[in-house]
């Protein structure tokens, strides 16, 4: 199902060919798998960059700092810097970033419940043959 095939309620104007541009630009944001991880780790309070880099598994240090800097540029998140030796670094959600959590938290929950069954069909559908070969007993062939 595309987006234009999705009903509005009917009091919400459909977007704009500018306001499609500027949700997508703003969806691809929030919605990478860095993003994400981000926003749930600090729904608890701020972190240190470090601290977030252990918590989040596979992130490089380069990958986090460019995360964080588009968060922080779009507003989702602060960064306070503290005049220590060495200089320690927070990063908390803005009340806007606050907002996100409700569905973040959402997603991380729908993927938790449902981790099982899309296993199973992965498997499912990586032991099937591809449409254009044929499984005959045990052994696939190109069909032609």
């Amino acid at each position: 199902m595309s987006p234009s095939h999705i009903e509005l309620p009917a009091d919400m104007p459909a977007p704009d060919a500018g306001g499609c541009v500027a949700t997508r630009e703003i969806l691809d944001r929030i919605g990478d798998k860095w993003s994400l991880y981000i926003v749930a780790m600090l729904a608890n309070g701020p972190l240190r960059f470090n601290e977030l880099k252990r918590s989040i598994e596979g992130i490089s240090q380069r990958m986090l700092t460019l995360t964080l800097r588009g968060l922080e540029r779009d507003g989702l998140i602060t960064r306070t810097l503290f005049p220590t030796i060495p200089p320690r670094v927070d990063y908390e959600l803005t009340d806007m970033g606050r907002t996100l959590l409700e569905p973040v938290m959402a997603l991380v929950n729908w993927a938790n419940k449902n981790q099982v069954a899309i296993a199973e069909a992965h498997k499912r559908f990586d032991e099937e043959p591809e449409p254009d070969q044929v499984l005959v007993q045990g052994v696939v062939y190109q069909r032609r």
